[in-house]
Formats: C-alpha cells, structure tokens, sequence
C-alpha cells in the first residue's frame, strides 16, 4: 500500500499525542482534557486513513473535512492543556507546529480536490 505524507504526519502526530497524553494521566492523574485531547488527535489519521477507502469523491471530501475539525479541535485541548500548566513550553510548541503542518496540508489537499471536482 502507497503512503503519503499527510496520512504518515498524522500516524506519527497521534503516536505523540497518545504519549503525551499517558504522560499527563501518570505524573497529573488528570484525564477529562487528555481523554478530549486523546480522542480528536488520534481521530485526524483515523479519518485520514478511511478517506483512501471512500466511497467516491463526496465521501472523500467528507472524511478529509472531519480531520480537518479534528485538527482544529486538537488545537484548541492542546492549548488549554498548555495554559492550564499540563505541557511545558517546548513540547507545546512543537505539537502546536506539527498539528498546525497537518492542518495547513489538510487544507491544501481540500482545495485541490475541490478545485477539480463540482462539489
């Protein structure tokens, strides 16, 4: 199976977001924003994934915009995490980064298949 690098980004997004958020469960015993945080930035690849077995371009567009609100979800439990003292600086800003790098390629990728299909 071909790989492309959103879907990989995302894979390995979600694999930092399941660490850091065991890491936060262990060393703050807190689990109502980890568990949101858990949840919406494993969700972009898990949608990501199902958007390669669509079924046909609408279903596409539709699984790609659901990660993208995902990623803006993440955004937002990443920053509250961050505010609320759970993340330090440094691993915030690279998560930041990286979900930012997603969501601008989710953007990208929307507009292209737009851009040749009337939807």
């Amino acid at each position: 199976m071909s790989t492309s690098p959103l879907r990989d980004k995302s894979k390995a997004f979600a694999k930092e977001i399941v660490i850091l958020c065991r890491e936060i469960k262990a060393t703050h015993r807190e689990s109502v924003l980890t568990n949101q945080l858990l949840r919406s930035g494993t969700s972009i690849g898990a949608n990501l994934h199902e958007a390669q077995y669509a079924q046909g371009t609408k279903d596409f567009i539709s699984k790609m915009e659901i990660a993208q609100k995902e990623c803006y979800e993440t955004e937002y439990w990443l920053e509250l995490l961050y505010e609320t003292g759970y993340i330090p600086d440094p691993q915030y800003k690279e998560l930041k980064n990286n979900c930012g790098a997603i969501r601008r390629m989710l953007i990208a990728s929307l507009n292209t298949i737009k851009g040749k299909t009337q939807v």
